[in-house]
C-alpha cells in the first residue's frame, strides 16, 4: 500500500503532542500529497475532537481510512503508536532498574520542570482557541473549581458541559443540504466486532488467568478510554485522581515521570497509559508482569479508538450540519481548559515542593504545599525553560534535552 511508508514516517516522526502531530498529518497528507482535501481534513479533525481519547492518533485512523478503507485504517492507526509504544516500554524498563538513583534522577528532575511549562503551553494554546466566549470562561472556571477544590469526578465534569453545550445552542439546523444516514446494519456489525475484539482479551485474563492486577487495569483503561475527552493532558488529570490517589498504583513523581517519558518519544502521549500499566504490575510481580500490564494498559487505551473511528466515520459528513452537537463540543473544550489547569497546578505544586498535604475542609479539599520544602534548583531550571520556550521559541525536544543536562549538571554540581 503506497501510504503505509507514509504512516511509518509519521509515527516515527511525531514528536511534540497532538498539536504538531496533527501539523505534521496536514503537510504531508493534504498539502504536499492532497489525498484529503482542507474541508474533509478539518472536518475528520472536529469530528475527531467530539471523541474520548487522544484525537491524532483517532485523526490518523480517519484519514487511512478514508483514503485507503478498513486496512488503510488499521495501518494508519497502529503505525502511529506502535514506534513510540515500543520506544516507551524500553524506557519503563530503564527507569524501574536505573531511573531512580543517582545522575538518571536528575535528569528527571529537569525534564519534569521543562514538562510544567509544556503544560502551561498546552494551557494557553487550547485557552484561546477554546474560550471564545463569556459564558466558555465561566465553564472552564468551574471545571477547574470543581476538580481542584470539591474534587468531582472528570467524567462528571465533562457531562454538565456537553449538556449544558448541547441544550443551549438553539442555531437552526439546515434540513435542505442534510446529507443521508448510513446503513444502520454496517454500523451495528461493526460495533459488535471491535467491542468484540476489544473485550475478548481482558475478560478472558479476568476468567482464566490468576492476576487480578491486570484484569484491573484492563477494566480501568477501558473506563478512561471511554469517558475522557481532551487528549492525553486531560487524560493526565483523570489518571492522577484515580491512579494516584484513590487506587495507588503509582505515586505522584512517578506520575510526572510518566509524562516525561511520553514526551520524549513519538506518538501520542497517551502512552503514559502504558508506563502507568507497566510500572503498577512491574511492583506487583516483576518485569514480565509489568510487560503483560504495558500491553495491556496499550489494548484498553487504543482499540476503542478503532470502535469510534470505524463506526462513526461514515457519519461524519451527516454529524458537520448537527449544530447541536457542535454546541456540546464547545463546552467540553472550555471544560477541559479547566481540568488542564488543574493538571498544571497539581504538577507545578508537586515538583516544586517536596511535601504536599490535602487540607480538608468539609466539601472543599485543597492541596497545599510545605512552604519549607521548596526546591529552588528546580524553579531556577523551570524559569530557564520558560524564557527558552516563550521567549526564544525553543522546540520540544531541544527544551526537555536542555533542562534534562540543566538537572544532570546540578546533580553533579550541586549548589551551595
Amino acid at each position: 500500500m503506497q501510504s503505509t511508508a507514509i504512516w511509518g514516517k509519521i509515527g516515527l516522526l511525531s514528536f511534540g503532542g497532538p498539536t504538531a502531530q496533527i501539523v505534521l498529518m496536514h503537510r504531508l497528507i493534504v498539502a504536499e500529497r492532497r489525498w484529503l482535501s482542507e474541508a474533509q481534513f478539518l472536518n475528520a479533525l472536529s469530528f475527531c475532537m467530539l471523541l474520548p481519547g487522544p484525537e491524532a492518533m483517532q485523526l490518523a485512523t480517519y484519514a487511512g481510512w478514508r483514503i485507503n478503507g478498513f486496512l488503510g485504517g488499521l495501518i494508519a492507526g497502529l503505525l502511529f503508536v506502535l514506534p513510540g509504544a515500543l520506544i516507551m516500554l524500553c524506557l519503563g524498563i530503564a527507569y524501574v532498574y536505573f531511573g531512580t538513583f543517582g545522575i538518571v534522577g536528575a535528569l528527571f528532575l529537569g525534564v519534569k520542570a521543562a514538562i510544567v511549562v509544556i503544560v502551561l503551553q498546552a494551557l494557553i494554546r487550547l485557552a484561546g482557541k477554546a474560550l471564545q466566549k463569556p459564558h466558555q470562561w465561566v465553564i472552564a472556571i468551574i471545571g477547574f473549581c470543581g476538580i481542584f477544590i470539591l474534587a468531582l469526578p472528570f467524567p462528571l465534569i465533562i457531562a454538565m458541559a456537553a449538556i449544558y453545550g448541547f441544550a443551549s445552542n438553539r442555531q437552526p439546523q439546515a434540513t435542505s443540504t442534510l446529507p443521508p444516514l448510513p446503513n444502520g446494519k454496517d454500523t451495528a456489525k461493526t460495533i459488535l466486532i471491535w467491542v468484540g475484539i476489544w473485550w475478548g482479551p481482558l475478560l478472558a485474563i479476568d476468567l482464566l488467568a490468576d492476576a487480578p492486577l491486570l484484569a484491573e487495569i484492563g477494566y480501568f483503561f477501558s473506563k478512561l478510554a471511554v469517558v475522557t475527552f481532551g487528549g492525553a493532558y486531560a487524560v493526565l488529570a483523570y489518571m492522577a485522581q484515580d491512579v494516584v490517589g484513590q487506587l495507588g498504583w503509582l505515586q505522584p513523581t512517578e506520575m510526572m515521570d510518566g509524562l516525561g517519558l511520553a514526551e520524549t518519544t513519538p506518538g501520542p502521549l497517551i502512552l503514559v497509559t502504558e508506563f502507568v500499566g507497566f510500572l503498577a504490575a512491574f511492583k506487583t510481580a516483576g518485569i514480565a508482569h509489568g510487560i503483560a500490564g504495558a500491553g495491556i494498559a496499550l489494548w484498553a487505551t487504543f482499540i476503542p479508538c478503532f470502535l469510534w473511528i470505524f463506526a462513526g466515520a461514515p457519519y461524519l459528513d451527516w454529524l458537520t450540519y448537527q449544530p447541536r452537537l457542535q454546541g456540546a463540543l464547545a463546552s467540553i473544550m472550555a471544560a477541559v481548559v479547566g481540568v488542564i489547569t488543574n493538571l498544571f497546578a497539581w504538577f507545578a505544586l508537586h515538583l516544586f515542593f517536596a511535601k504536599t498535604s490535602m487540607t480538608d475542609l468539609g466539601m472543599i479539599y485543597i492541596l497545599t504545599p510545605d512552604l519549607a520544602s521548596l526546591d529552588l534548583r528546580v524553579i531556577a531550571i523551570t524559569l530557564v525553560c520558560a524564557f527558552l520556550a516563550f521567549g526564544r521559541g525553543l522546540g520540544l525536544f531541544w527544551l526537555l534535552g536542555l533542562a534534562a543536562l540543566a538537572g544532570a549538571m546540578m546533580h553533579l554540581i550541586p549548589l551551595g
